[in-house]
């Protein structure tokens, strides 16, 4: 490998990555296998791939080209030199508007390029539900297919051409084929597919989901013109290196609407298919039983089943109607509850004959349906258990008319095996995603996958369907070729693989010459894995393996890449920025499983390399609502830290960080004296290689007149208890007396959750955790549990109005010290702006309220964003009159507590906020006021903009009457 490396270094321009770590972190995408490459290379430029296709031949080398690393058969692992064309391969090269067609480099991916052509009315149809990470490489690679392939096709559908680099170096273009070819690779497999086209007709399944082996009936005389481009479409990289893809783009359809049709049996749902596609929908989606009570308990999704989901329906079918006439969307409607009704379900009925239609016509609901659907199989494997579903018979596909039929057996196949499927997604075009609970740690059940799929696989044979619909062969499915195409069309498949790729340069082991699906040698979690239990500091109790659960949350990673995403939501910020797989969820949490089972040497946890991959974690907890499996990304830091400070102490920065709440009575008495290093010339220069805090930033100033416990008067019987926080009580002291002046305008007595007479202010104990110094948060978290818990228990509101520090006890508190008292703290606790909104029916709390200006922005801190409490401020701020209020759909303002103001993360922290925040109140009027709940949130605002953003509490002080 370090010949490997040194060769490469000396002729790429790429990142390139050879540690154990980064290699590690390639080893895996979101199926069951696990293989270590030899290395990995983030390609500039063609010059690039080019030069490691020379290099790799000569070594004996293999190649994978990989996207977003989110395949589902193993397709994307290899002992192979990796070139990720996310990083910096992800350009379009050219738009066709008026042809309706673009050519794009194919690291793209494809929400990106639809957010470029949605500005010309265009659109590529191919919704995968990855779409958010998905590549379009990838996607030509698997012949991906979506939700709308019922009207607009798979990916095969949607190519035109391709260009790329064969095996010897050489530069191809691959497309429509001239009549007659010239002598070569063309003409040899048009030559193949003329002599094979019977055997092609016989052996080909002729549904429309068909994605297994090389597409060699793109070749056949029937076929003309043959668009060569088509065999490399669904051929998993193991044909070519492709390097420019031509697509076909479509009109987009603005508007749509959505019939939800109840079923009360899953079979029903299944029989009715067949016929709801007579109504000509763009797409119909299945959401079953097991779907909707898992997505009901997570906090992402459970407000949208509450609000569509009728009843206890086993199954859904999600029918869209996209016209490009709106008028005719209420006619689809009508003719789907007809359709419903002669197919016998009503509302009013029982039994077997209760169901109907719930109409979704509203945008913003359409697209939280579109979110719950398309999160469909990472809902599945959000089980905090041992047992997940498993990928393996995946997505076969059957005729519509034999889909009710296929299911039922499959589900006795199940049974007979002592488990049961989750099923989900394209019913229309009989594509379904099954995967039945099984652990792969456990010999027996990996036996058990084994005779499933052989069984699945005789059952899709007898229906004449397809054993891969959609996810393409990879590792689980390239050895059954023979059992669905025959001897001779796998005999074919080799012969395609050895003209292109003589040597078996490219992703060796997928399509042909295929390895055991059920090799355990292969498998992410491999006859030898295991993790040692060890101690932990946080409760990981919901969880199961060493580490007291520790291990099963982290495993809850099953590498589906949401945390890929580019816009909308939070996470992940880092990764948003520098676009590596080291600064993002997935790569992270692959990186502690790897590193707690032992595979990534000892001490792993402890490591500089660890360190390093947890670095431009900025602890937003986007991941822990994001993330449809519930990694919690902040919380795990917290356990990596501590393992670091144990064993190599902290930095002077961590120290001042860490500490703040202990030292800062004392400073408080010196403002002028700690004020001095922002105003005194040089000073900020000379101390930032000691301290850590960069020269080019001002650190928040300390107030002449921080507040005090004394400045209210406790009260007999008060309605509500106001936690002072570190950073207001100290920094922005006149947004604790703005509170005070609110809630004195609603007539709320208010008392000070204060220390004992003569002890320091209370804290959260944060600061603490964010150095890694548990021990302290948790002295810091035991005094104000002890200070807060009476009021609690007399059922007074605990208000606060730093987010990061009154969440805390919903969060991380709990977790330090779990037990009745903190869990009653964190049902107690509320955002100012959330006490606001639950006064809503309370007849006895008014604010005299006036318009304080004609518009607020507001910018959610990450922590009220991740614990879903942005609601809260939008109901407060709709009491101000003749105001309008906007939410700027941001990621992380990238201050993160001290993130931003760090000499060695100051940088990130700049380009974070840049990325949408900024623009967003460049753009904004001068009178519209900003307002952002965090400290973090409000000095980064006031640094990198001409903006003075405020809390919400200063705003209802200035709207008061």
């Amino acid at each position: 490998m370090s010949q490997l490396s040194a060769l490469l270094k000396n002729r790429v321009e790429g990142d390139l990555m050879f540690d154990r770590f980064d290699r590690g972190r390639y080893a895996t995408d979101a199926s069951l296998y696990q293989m270590m490459p030899l290395g990995v290379l983030s390609p500039k430029s063609e010059d690039d791939i080019h030069a490691a296709l020379e290099i790799a031949r000569a070594q004996g080398v293999s190649i994978l080209p990989r996207g977003g690393g989110t395949s589902q058969c193993g397709q994307t692992v290899n002992e192979a030199l990796v070139l990720d064309n996310t990083q910096y391969f992800n350009d379009i090269l050219e738009l066709d508007v008026e042809g309706q067609r673009c050519v794009v480099r194919p690291g793209i991916v494809l929400d990106d390029l639809n957010r470029a052509l949605k500005p010309h009315g265009l659109w590529f149809p191919v919704d995968v539900s990855t779409a958010s990470r998905a590549t379009i490489g990838g996607m030509a690679g698997n012949n991906s297919c979506g939700g709308k392939s019922l009207r607009y096709g798979m990916m095969r559908d949607n190519v035109l051409s391709i260009d790329g680099f064969l095996a010897d170096g050489s530069k191809q273009h691959f497309g429509p084929v001239e009549t007659p070819p010239p002598p070569g690779l063309m003409a040899d497999m048009l030559s193949l597919g003329a002599r094979e086209a019977a055997e092609i007709d016989a052996r080909f399944p002729k549904v429309m989901r068909r994605v297994g082996g090389y597409n060699i009936d793109a070749l056949v005389p029937a076929a003309r013109p043959n668009n060569l481009a088509h065999l490399l479409v669904g051929s998993e990289g193991t044909l070519a290196y492709s390097t420019a893809i031509e697509l076909k783009l479509w009109p987009l359809i603005p508007h749509k609407v959505l019939g939800i049709c109840h079923f009360p049996t899953f079979h029903h749902a299944m029989d009715a298919t067949q016929h709801l596609v007579t109504l000509a929908p763009q797409g119909v989606e299945l959401v079953d039983s097991t779907m909707i009570a898992l997505a009901r308990d997570i906090p992402l999704f459970r407000a949208t089943i509450e609000e569509v989901v009728t009843g206890t329906p086993e199954a859904l079918l999600l029918v869209e109607f996209a016209e490009t006439d709106p008028s005719l969307h209420r006619g689809k409607l009508r003719d789907l509850d007809a359709m419903m009704g002669d197919l016998g379900f009503s509302w009013r009925g029982s039994g077997d004959n209760w169901g109907g239609v719930t109409q979704v016509t509203d945008p913003k609901m359409q697209a939280r349906i579109a979110d719950l659907r398309s999160s469909g199989l990472n809902i599945m494997m959000s089980m905090k258990v041992d047992g997940k579903p498993v990928s393996f018979v995946e997505d076969c596909a059957v005729e519509l008319p034999d889909l009710a039929a296929y299911t039922a057996g499959l589900t006795e196949i199940f049974e007979r095996y002592g488990t049961k499927g989750t099923w989900y997604a394209h019913a229309s075009v009989g594509c379904l995603h099954v995967r039945p609970v099984l652990n792969m740690k456990l010999d027996k059940d990996v036996k058990t996958m084994r005779a499933i799929a052989e069984e699945c696989f005789d059952l899709v044979a007898r229906y004449k369907g397809s054993h891969s619909g959609e996810h393409g062969d990879g590792i689980v499915r390239s050895e059954f070729h023979e059992k669905m195409f025959g001897p001779r069309m796998v005999a074919n498949f080799a012969e395609v693989k050895e003209r292109f790729d003589p040597e078996g340069l490219f992703n060796p082991g997928k399509i042909v010459n295929a390895p055991k699906m059920d090799d355990r040698r292969l498998f992410r979690y491999g006859p030898d894995y295991t993790v040692p239990d060890f101690k932990t500091e946080l409760d990981w109790s919901d969880w199961t393996g060493g580490g007291a659960g520790f291990q099963g949350a982290v495993e809850m990673c099953n590498n589906n890449g949401a945390c890929r995403k580019l816009k909308g939501g939070v996470m992940c910020p880092s990764f948003r920025v520098t676009r590596k797989e080291q600064d993002l969820t997935r790569g992270r949490a692959n990186t502690l499983r790897l590193a707690i089972s032992g595979q990534l040497g000892p001490n792993a946890l402890s490591s500089d390399q660890m360190a390093e991959t947890m670095k431009l974690c900025v602890s937003c907890k986007g991941c822990k609502r994001e993330c449809p499996t519930g990694v919690d990304m902040a919380r795990m830091k917290i356990e990596v830290q501590s393992a670091r400070s144990k064993k190599h102490g902290i930095s002077l920065h961590d120290r001042l960080v860490g500490f703040l709440p202990r030292y800062a009575p004392m400073v408080s008495r010196l403002p002028f004296l700690a004020n001095l290093r922002n105003r005194v010339p040089g000073l900020a220069r000379l101390s930032e290689k000691l301290t850590g805090f960069t020269a080019t930033r001002d650190l928040p100033i300390w107030s002449g007149d921080p507040f005090r416990d004394t400045e209210v008067t406790p009260q007999d019987t008060p309605k509500t208890v106001l936690f002072a926080d570190c950073f207001n009580r100290y920094f922005e002291p006149e947004n604790l007396r703005a509170t005070l002046k609110v809630l004195a305008a609603a007539k709320v007595p208010v008392e000070i959750a204060a220390a004992p007479t003569g002890a320091r202010p209370l804290c959260c104990g944060r600061t603490f955790l964010s150095a890694g110094l548990v021990e302290e948060a948790k002295v810091e978290a035991q005094r104000l549990v002890d200070a807060l818990l009476p009021y609690a228990r007399a059922g007074v509101p605990i208000i606060g109005l730093e987010p990061s520090c009154l969440l805390t006890l919903r969060d991380e508190i709990p977790a330090l010290i779990p037990g009745e008292g903190t869990a009653l703290l964190a049902q107690h606790a509320r955002m100012l702006e959330e006490y606001i909104a639950d006064q809503a029916d309370n007849p006895d709390f008014t604010l005299p309220l006036t318009s304080p200006a004609h518009k607020v922005m507001v910018h959610g801190h990450c922590h009220q964003k991740a614990m879903g409490v942005m609601s809260g401020i939008e109901k407060a701020l709709s009491l101000l009159p003749d105001t309008e209020v906007e939410v700027i759909e941001t990621s992380c303002c990238g201050m993160a507590g001290a993130f931003g103001y760090g000499n060695d993360t100051h940088e990130i922290s700049r380009r974070m906020a840049e990325a949408d925040l900024i623009p967003a109140l460049n753009v904004a009027s001068e009178d519209t006021v900003i307002v952002a709940d965090g400290t973090s949130c409000r000095h980064q605002i006031a640094d990198l903009s001409t903006r003075k953003p405020i809390h919400i509490a200063r705003l209802l002080e200035q709207a008061l009457k």
